[in-house]
């Protein structure tokens, strides 16, 4: 029987255990990070090209980052049962939209952290006086959902103006923190065929 490094670590210190990350934690990591690797791509862009908008997107860069990044307070807010954080959307510039995601992240983090039921039905009071009910785990989806369909729709304009977008995928988090990489196998593997 072999043993993992984590089980023979815990069997010889006995005393001291790491708490299991949220399930989660990756997710809302990556979120906010390719969220702000989004928006370091766009701080050099002048007036003119934050104003691109190509057919099938949300609007122009600038509108579309702006709405990536209200919509993240809008859904902290909620979630944190309506405790509002000041957030100028038609005015905020990119570093003030930077400074906005990086504050999320520990944010995040502890709304995950704690015993989460994905049935759990958060009410999101409306200012038109209306009700929206969604269960806690349909709204984790939709803000991690919310924030890739944006920032795609931001690459692709940027790739319109001839600018490589950033990398921004989850590989891409996991290979910058070195928990992904490529070996060379010990075994041979044999080819199908």
């Amino acid at each position: 029987m072999k043993a993992r490094v984590g089980d023979l670590a815990a069997a010889i210190s006995g005393t001291i255990r790491a708490m299991p990350a949220p399930i989660l934690a990756d997710a809302f990591s990556h979120h906010v990070w390719a969220s702000i690797r989004v928006l370091d791509a766009c701080a050099s862009l002048d007036d003119e090209q934050l104003a691109t908008r190509v057919p099938g997107t949300y609007g122009s860069i600038l509108d579309t980052l702006r709405h990536l990044v209200g919509a993240d307070v809008f859904y902290l807010n909620v979630l944190q049962g309506g405790q509002p954080e000041p957030f100028d959307k038609p005015t905020s510039d990119i570093a003030t939209m930077r400074a906005v995601m990086e504050a999320h992240d520990p944010v995040w983090q502890r709304l995950i952290a704690g015993e989460l039921d994905p049935a759990t039905v958060v009410i999101e009071h409306e200012d038109s006086g209306y009700e929206t009910h969604a269960p806690l785990g349909i709204r984790l989806a939709q803000a991690l959902h919310h924030g890739t369909d944006h920032r795609s729709q931001i690459c692709t304009t940027l790739t319109s103006l001839g600018i490589e977008p950033p990398e921004v995928e989850v590989w891409e988090l996991a290979r910058q923190d070195g928990r992904y990489f490529t070996v060379e196998s010990t075994t041979a593997v044999e080819p199908s065929s």
